[in-house]
């Protein structure tokens, strides 16, 4: 079977060059995907702090996190990804989420 591959022809030394770039690349395009959506999911998350505000709620929901931790940990497995790291990445999300949400609580929405 012949190596198909846009690379296939150059030499080792160039060929991963080439890969790498490749690589990175897509690494590129991952994290530009991973800061839009985080800004889409903040979009949303300012808007439940918002409501909370306007409706007098705590701006932590202790058994929501909680299930989304479980959830995101579940979702990690399945993805080939350290639970531990996702749980850690989540919190780290949850705990700005709810500095946000305070913010709203102290400036009356």
């Amino acid at each position: 079977m012949t190596d198909k591959s846009p690379h296939a022809m150059l030499d080792p030394v160039e060929r991963a060059a080439a890969l790498l770039a490749d690589h990175r690349a897509s690494i590129d395009r991952l994290d530009a995907i991973l800061v839009y959506t985080l800004g889409e999911r903040f979009k949303h998350t300012q808007a439940v702090g918002r409501l909370k505000a306007d409706h007098e709620l705590p701006p932590s929901d202790p058994a929501r996190e909680a299930a989304q931790i479980a959830r995101l940990e579940a979702l990690a497995l399945e993805a080939d990804l350290d639970p531990e790291f996702a749980k850690k990445f989540l919190r780290f999300v949850i705990q700005e989420v709810i500095r946000h949400h305070e913010q709203h609580q102290e400036n009356g929405a």
